[in-house]
């Protein structure tokens, strides 16, 4: 789950050209770091070099400014019951302290966001939106609260939000001075499990979760303690091999990792069913819930399909690339790379379905060259347990 680049920022905006900025901006300044807009916030994109970043989170961890993400917090008596008939899945069925995966859809069966879910308690949820779609998001999340007894805030200008990622996160937390009180150890917090915490006094949570493809942890923690967050975490990862990690390096992993991004392999024309998520819409549940008619009718006839891609040599698809079966037109990438993991070519890509078995030979029109690639299954890159 991140964000689409082109969508609205917000109406809390602190410059005068409208663009938004981290609590931790001054910190990535001082890092030297080079800077994208990214859904109207001025984020860091690398420090150093996208493939140091990259390859020192899957070798030993990264640290990702990620405050831009959007928080809404969902509370009442039936917050189970409407995130149920609001969201696709099954969210009243998670026990207390569980996250889960879900997706926010319109009555069309279109997707208006990717999100993740929190049960913080029986009757509060936390709702994390990718930045792009925040006011999309908080907007029908209200909308379709009205039948409910909840309340749904968004909270998203309160939170900083910090990524640790890679195989040696844990150590690092464990390491991190100040930060105590966890409710839950950390080395028995389970994948896609939440923790209450402190650090320095200052309440936060901790999610075993992350967009990388490595094991890892999202600290959410209020904007004013987030940068003496960033530094101790710093200082106790450093000796670790822990790097400052920019939204580059985040993009190839999360390629390599099979994960869906919204805004390419996800958005308002996309069924679920059609990027490989029909098993995040639940539709044995009990009631209705908006967009169920439409999954069950179905895409169209003949609707595209995601696919994995992998190719031999240098050269790397990009997203918008057309896909060729013969001399017929049978699909496009929706993201591309050179792998830094793996070392050749990988994309995602949305084709006919009749080319999308696995082993299917198609070519990439690459600047007006045809490349040789393989449809592949999800994902390209798995961690060992």
């Amino acid at each position: 789950m991140t964000d689409v680049s082109n969508s609205e920022a917000s109406s809390a905006d602190s410059s005068p050209a409208g663009v938004r900025y981290s609590p931790l901006h001054s910190i990535h300044e001082q890092l030297g770091a080079a800077f994208t807009d990214f859904a109207g916030w001025m984020m860091p994109v690398r420090y150093s070099s996208d493939l140091a970043e990259h390859h020192a989170v899957r070798a030993a961890a990264g640290i990702f400014d990620i405050s831009h993400m959007a928080e809404i917090h969902v509370r009442g008596a039936e917050a189970g019951a409407f995130l149920d008939y609001a969201l696709a899945g099954k969210l009243s069925g998670i026990a207390l302290a569980q996250a889960k995966y879900s997706l926010l859809l319109n009555e069309a069966g279109g997707i208006i966001d990717d999100l993740v879910t929190y049960r913080l308690a029986d009757d509060h949820f936390l709702v994390v939106a990718n930045a792009g779609n925040r006011f999309a998001a908080a907007t029908a999340l209200t909308e379709r609260a009205a039948d409910f007894d909840v309340t749904v805030t968004d909270e998203s200008d309160d939170y900083a939000l910090i990524a640790v990622q890679g195989p040696v996160s844990r150590a690092i937390l464990e390491a991190t001075a100040g930060l105590a009180g966890c409710a839950t150890p950390l080395d028995e917090l389970k994948y896609y499990r939440e923790t209450a915490a402190t650090f320095d006094g200052t309440d936060l949570i901790i999610g075993r979760t992350g967009y990388t493809g490595e094991d890892g942890f999202e600290l959410y923690i209020h904007v004013d303690a987030a940068a003496a967050l960033w530094a101790a975490l710093t200082v106790a990862g450093e000796p670790l091999g822990l790097v400052p990690a920019g939204l580059a390096c985040r993009d190839t992993l999360r390629l390599e990792a099979g994960m869906p991004l919204y805004g390419h392999e996800l958005n308002l024309g996309t069924f679920p069913v059609q990027a490989g998520l029909g098993r995040v819409v639940a539709l044995s549940k009990e009631g209705d819930f908006v967009g169920r008619s439409a999954i069950e009718a179905g895409p169209d006839a003949g609707a595209r399909v995601l696919v994995g891609l992998a190719a031999e040599g240098r050269r790397a698809g990009r997203a918008d690339y057309l896909l060729f079966h013969g001399g017929t037109e049978v699909g496009v990438i929706t993201s591309g790379a050179l792998s830094p993991t793996l070392g050749h070519p990988i994309a995602m890509a949305y084709v006919d379905s009749a080319v999308s078995e696995i082993g299917t030979e198609l070519h990439i029109d690459v600047r007006g060259s045809r490349i040789a690639a393989s449809v592949v299954s999800l994902p390209f890159y798995k961690r060992e347990a």
